[in-house]
């Protein structure tokens, strides 16, 4: 299966297809979901010799917390493409790919702070002959999420006053740390299994912990015994290698295009900031510290530093036949 084929299917969602300088045929050729072309908004000068072939596919709508891929099918290589979601305009990087150029986006929302309902998706293309802006909306649908009670130390639900510095300042690296946006993409579909265990805490989880409601969940927990190794989901780079009062011994990878991976409460860290590493290379363990009721490894995955449900990037059994 192609790169980008399982994240394109992943929902059972209505996919579009929007672009322009295309008879309409040829896209349905390219995609069998509803075809919608949209107007153009012109950025700059446009000229009438523009006639590149452009397609972007994209989801129609998408549940709060869903991670969805966007791709950008172009004619010849552009100068510049842009993506606009949610008031952040993000760089791609181009590639060839089987007589096209390409650009890929992981776009999504975030079950905290996500405002339900249509919201623009824009695409924007520079070249010797012009300057395009496509849009469309995509529409954003609320979800139920259960609830979780766990029972845990007070310190860790209520944290000391002497403490209260070292979290401001490991929330404030976090923070910058899910800021960066790199150009070149890193990241291949499917991502990598971080480990082989079952999901124990969903994405999306109302938590309530020691009686106190709490931020929900913005990531999953996986099932491990300590020391049980951790994986990379894709190639990148480590930009947060340390500690942390809630996290316990986190790494924090970025793969390019806002792409950010999370690794908390391992036993071990094994890489240092800095290091490059491949797809499916090992960087830590699996451990309990942290905030934790036992070990496991929870792992977030940051969009533009939207916090997105992880598993449906993640590779499954079909992906990798004869694996275990």
């Amino acid at each position: 299966m192609s790169e980008f084929k399982r994240l394109e299917a992943l929902t059972g969602m209505k996919k579009v297809t929007f672009g322009v300088g295309i008879p309409a045929l040829k896209l349905r050729s390219i995609s069998a979901c509803a075809l919608l072309v949209f107007a153009l908004s012109l950025l700059g000068s446009f000229l009438p010799a523009f006639a590149e072939e452009i397609i972007v596919l994209c989801p129609e709508r998408i549940f709060v917390g869903e991670p969805f891929l966007v791709t950008v099918y172009m004619e010849s290589k552009p100068e510049v493409v842009e993506l606009s979601w949610l008031g952040e305009v993000l760089s791609l990087d181009v590639r060839a790919d089987g007589g096209h150029f390409v650009s890929a986006a992981l776009l999504g929302t975030d079950v905290l702070n996500s405002t339900l309902g249509e919201h623009e998706l824009a695409v924007y293309t520079k070249a010797s002959n012009g300057q395009l802006r496509i849009a469309r909306s995509v529409k954003v649908i609320g979800k139920e999420f259960k609830e979780q009670r766990l029972s845990l130390p007070e310190k860790m639900v209520t944290p000391p006053k002497d403490v209260l510095d070292r979290i401001t300042k490991e929330q404030k690296r976090v923070r910058e740390v899910l800021a960066m946006r790199s150009l070149k993409r890193l990241w291949e579909l499917p991502f990598v299994r971080p480990v082989p265990g079952a999901v124990t805490s969903e994405y999306g989880l109302t938590r309530v912990l020691n009686g106190k409601p709490k931020n929900p969940h913005r990531g999953v927990d996986l099932r491990g015994a300590t020391g049980d190794p951790v994986k990379a989901v894709a190639a990148g780079r480590v930009v947060l290698a340390e500690e942390h009062y809630f996290a316990g011994k986190c790494i924090y990878l970025d793969h390019g295009n806002g792409v950010i991976s999370a690794y908390m409460h391992l036993s071990h860290i094994g890489v240092a900031e800095g290091d490059l590493v491949e797809a499916g290379a090992v960087i830590g363990n699996v451990g309990s510290t942290g905030r934790v009721t036992g070990p496991h490894l929870h792992l977030g995955i940051g969009l533009q530093g939207r916090m997105v449900d992880p598993m449906p990037l993640l590779a499954t059994p079909a992906d990798h036949p004869g694996e275990d």
